[in-house]
């Protein structure tokens, strides 16, 4: 299962990020998944706390949002959504598209905190 090589990753990141801003904990983790990433969410959210014990990450909430896939048309040039089954031009029907979106994996967003109580403020949008 790759997800737990992914969270590390991912926890290498965020632990980057609340040490640069003197965070005591993260809340919460925001993250863009598309279709095509080649990622399952559910397994890595049933991987995440594996990962995150003992961490100031530990108590901390994911939450994936799908990227939805597009499609840009090499004949009529066209930019439009596709299925990730059926990667198809939606003007002219044309199968020669090159991928705009839905294979990405993004760290949108984390939610730190200085105290258990009190917010640092904004969320850090990476």
């Amino acid at each position: 299962m790759h997800e737990l090589a992914i969270c590390e990753s991912v926890l290498r990141q965020v632990i980057a990020l609340a040490e640069g801003y003197k965070a005591t904990r993260v809340g919460r983790i925001f993250l863009t998944i598309g279709p095509l990433a080649g990622v399952e969410p559910d397994l890595l959210l049933n991987a995440f706390p594996l990962v995150a014990a003992g961490t100031l990450c530990a108590a901390a909430k994911v939450e994936i949002t799908t990227a939805a896939v597009r499609v840009a048309c090499n004949a009529c040039g066209a930019s439009s959504a596709a299925r990730s089954n059926r990667l198809l031009c939606a003007a002219c029907g044309n199968w020669r598209v090159a991928l705009v979106s839905g294979d990405e994996m993004l760290l949108r967003s984390v939610e730190l905190f200085r105290h258990e109580r009190k917010p640092i403020g904004e969320r850090v949008h990476v």
